[in-house]
């Protein structure tokens, strides 16, 4: 023993290679190895998950197809432990971003030169016209992963089909909101959050001057659900334009008319001379409007207000609208919008409604599970 000691000995000093390690050595070093990567690899899908608010099989196929490999991230950049740093969350959220959505050829940036493109009657020539605008709110589901990219990419076509001067989101995630903030350059974008899925309202910066905002909290939602606030100016009329994503699911009537409460506490302390529009998802059933005595007296439901019009009534239908594969059928007015007069003046009318996103894409889905809602008023100057 003490002979090849020296032997080895005398190897390394002379420069000369070690022999190799045993195979057992070998196996175990290989395991090790397989053992450090499989944790380096799930790593990797948990913090694309949470940052893409994707799941961990659309991390793991993204990743798998760019051969694991990610920007590498100076000690400087790393966050504390249990944080994702700036800069590796910037990264994370690029792919992401590269995966679910690709390159969109669909360009919301260009200043629009018609302001209120109905159904069937857009109109590159048309000038804008201050005596009308259109508001579009619209829960685009982006909780469903599946065929997400060809769907944004159909909410995007919508938007720019329509060309609104308002926009209400619902269920918009983080990747949704860099797709717009790239491309819709001709928004003011202003997010209810930033994390997980949220609401936003966009402006068109040509017609709208935004004034302030600001998030009212639901203080016992269990869904991180809240109020967006943006006070505006258009066509010199002043307004206040709110959405929210009201509690979801049956189960939560109690909680959704407590929010309901404070959204409708919110348009009555608004300055009488200005506008109120709440529009988003409410998932309300009328039964519980009715328990909470209906609206109050200056509030009005637009579709109510415009007749209650069939064609526009289910916002929410499982039997025309094959998003879910749902075995029920079931159709209700989730998606509804409130209107406030100021209480002088009244210059600010709701003069249509319609239904958008019926077609199914190419993908043979529809682009959200709810369709989106299309109201245009006339502005009396």
């Amino acid at each position: 023993m003490e002979e090849t000691a020296e032997a080895e000995g005398r190897r390394e000093e002379l420069g000369e290679a070690p022999q190799n390690p045993p195979p057992a050595a070998r196996e175990r070093e290989e395991d090790e190895g397989e053992l450090h990567v499989a944790k380096r690899r799930k790593v990797l899908c948990s913090e694309f998950a949470a940052i893409t608010s994707s799941d961990v099989a659309v991390a793991r196929s993204f990743l798998a197809g760019s051969d694991w490999h990610m920007e590498p991230i100076s000690k400087k950049q790393l966050a504390p432990p249990g944080q994702f740093s700036p800069v590796h969350t910037l990264n994370m959220m690029l792919y992401g971003m590269e995966y679910l959505f690709g390159q969109f050829s669909i360009d919301l940036t260009a200043d629009a030169t018609t302001s209120n493109a109905g159904v069937n009657s857009a109109d590159p020539g048309q000038k804008e016209d201050d005596s009308n605008f259109s508001l579009i709110t619209w829960n685009i589901d982006g909780l469903d992963l599946g065929n997400l990219k060809e769907r944004a990419r159909g909410v995007c076509t919508y938007l720019a089909l329509y060309n609104p001067d308002v926009v209400f989101l619902q269920e918009v995630i983080p990747p949704h909101l860099c797709l717009l903030q790239m491309k819709a350059g001709s928004y003011t974008i202003i997010p209810g959050n930033i994390d997980e899925y949220f609401t936003v309202i966009m402006v068109k910066k040509s017609r709208v001057k935004v004034l302030k905002h600001e998030i009212i909290p639901f203080p016992t939602t269990a869904m991180k659900r809240n109020l967006l606030v943006v006070h505006v100016n258009i066509s010199g009329n002043e307004l206040c334009l709110m959405t929210s994503h009201l509690e979801s699911t049956k189960n939560h009537s109690k909680e959704r008319t407590k929010q309901l409460q404070i959204v409708l506490d919110k348009m009555q302390k608004e300055s009488e001379t200005t506008t109120v529009i709440f529009g988003g998802d409410t998932n309300l059933r009328d039964s519980e409007v009715a328990k909470l005595g209906d609206l109050p007296k200056n509030v009005t439901d637009i579709w109510e207000f415009l007749g209650k019009p069939q064609h526009c009534r289910y916002t929410w239908d499982t039997d025309s609208n094959t998003n879910l594969n749902a075995a029920y059928k079931c159709k209700m007015r989730f998606d509804r919008i409130y209107f406030r007069p100021a209480a002088e003046g009244g210059n600010i009318i709701p003069r249509s409604m319609d239904l958008i996103g019926l077609e199914k894409l190419d993908c043979g889905r529809f682009p959200s599970d709810h369709w989106g809602v299309l109201c245009n008023f006339d502005v009396i100057l």
